[in-house]
């Protein structure tokens, strides 16, 4: 997620040979998660296929998968538009997602290979350069490939689609919470570095998944923190 969306043709996907329904997928999907597409945001079909040079069709079918994903909602007598996380359910998926990736982070660490510890760290100081840039899109977008890294390496496929699942939701939200607790976000970028480190050093696996589900109950300790201090 760059600062600018970058605009492509729906009649291919993102590698030139992917199809309408893909196309137009990630097209609505990077406008949802770079903000450009806003919570609450109502989505045409028929004027996004006018946009993307497609029928209704495959813009269609993009939608209810961004529905079936957490980013979309259906509203009666509305339509689809972007979907709304209450602070409520924002706590309860962080939650959920810090259980997930706790486990998922413990099972995938004698699985990681030297690549994917590359990557990792690749990954990390490019958010540390996004930081410096203050460009919360990036920003996201790479600490989410981070995770997934990780992730990928689960040997569990329902644990991966649940922690996926996790993931879609709270993209809504991740922009706003970096920019009420942007100090976060430096302490975030140094769990990560631990984190590889025990993965690389072959720490107990325990200490490993206190460390991932740690790190994502961090963010809900601070935004707490902060809202606690907003009303003070």
């Amino acid at each position: 997620m760059e600062g600018t969306v970058p605009q492509r043709s729906p009649s291919t996907g993102p590698d030139g040979t992917g199809s309408k329904h893909e196309a137009a997928y990630e097209l609505i999907r990077s406008r949802i998660v770079a903000g450009e597409y806003g919570p609450g945001y109502r989505l045409v079909l028929e004027q996004l296929a006018r946009e993307f040079g497609v029928s209704a069709v495959p813009v269609r079918e993009a939608v209810r998968r961004l529905e079936a994903e957490g980013y979309v909602e259906f509203i009666r007598n509305v339509g689809a538009r972007v979907a709304h996380l209450e602070t409520g359910e924002y706590q309860q998926a962080m939650q959920t997602l810090a259980v997930l990736e706790g486990y998922a982070t413990a099972a995938a660490a004698t699985r990681m290979r030297k690549t994917d510890i590359t990557r990792a760290r690749t990954l990390n100081r490019q958010m540390s350069q996004a930081l410096t840039a203050f460009d919360p899109a990036a920003f996201t977008e790479l600490n989410h490939h981070f995770h997934d890294v990780i992730l990928q390496r689960c040997p569990n496929a329902h644990i991966r689609s649940l922690a996926g699942a996790e993931w879609a939701r709270l993209d809504l939200v991740r922009r706003t919470s970096f920019a009420f607790v942007p100090g976060r976000a430096q302490g975030s970028i140094a769990e990560h570095e631990h984190l590889i480190d025990l993965i690389e050093t072959g720490a107990d696996v325990r200490e490993i998944e206190f460390a991932a589900r740690d790190h994502k109950l961090g963010t809900l300790r601070a935004i707490a923190e902060r809202t606690r201090r907003a009303k003070s």
